[in-house]
């Protein structure tokens, strides 16, 4: 492919340490979107989540058989460490640096752009929504008519908000039928996740 192909990617943390997602988008030459990626990563920082993030951003370009990249992102901490101007100095952080520098050099192109937040929106709503789910998305544009209806409860169940951390246990099951029931919502607003009993 002789096209450049534009990596936009984010990742956060509720918690820092706490739940973390990743977004990656790329983008062909004419900005339409080849790849919209969130995905849940468990428990991490903001910037364990930021390299993954771009890791797994430079591993769908390579997919799609890129040889010339643009990267875009808006952590600068990140974008800094990539092209040199910091210096990486945490352990855990030199393992993804060195395997994001790895992949870099497969390319035969590629150039670090800092991204503003608010040119940044895609691969943000991605990363939000995998935290939201606890899933991976490919659609951050998904209608909540398309969301699978929630499921059916026993006593015992908990629901979790990955946002704040807080939970609830199911004591009796509503005696709706399940497709009618509606999603347990945080007080934060955060739509809470379903914790099957073991």
């Amino acid at each position: 492919m002789d096209e450049t192909l534009t990596i936009e990617f984010d990742g956060g943390s509720r918690g820092n340490p706490g739940p973390a997602g990743i977004g990656v988008v790329v983008r062909a030459q004419d900005r339409t979107p080849l790849v919209t990626l969130g995905r849940f990563i468990g428990r991490a920082t903001n910037n364990v989540a930021e390299y993954r993030a771009l890791i797994t951003a430079m591993q769908e370009a390579k997919k799609l058989g890129a040889r010339k990249i643009l990267i875009r992102g808006d952590s600068e901490l990140i974008v800094r460490q990539m092209t040199g101007v910091y210096k990486v100095k945490h352990p855990d952080m030199k393992v993804l640096y060195e395997e994001a520098q790895d992949l870099l050099h497969e390319f035969d192109a590629a150039k670090f752009e800092h991204n503003l937040r608010d040119k940044n929106e895609l691969a943000d709503k991605l990363a939000n929504l995998a935290m939201d789910r606890r899933a991976d998305v490919t659609d951050a544009d998904e209608s909540p008519l398309d969301a699978p209806a929630p499921p059916d409860t026993k006593p015992g169940d908990t629901f979790a908000c990955a946002r704040c951390g807080c939970a609830i246990t199911v004591k009796r099951p509503s005696s709706i039928r399940p497709h009618q029931l509606k999603p347990f919502v945080c007080q934060c607003g955060n739509k809470m996740v379903h914790e099957p009993r073991p």
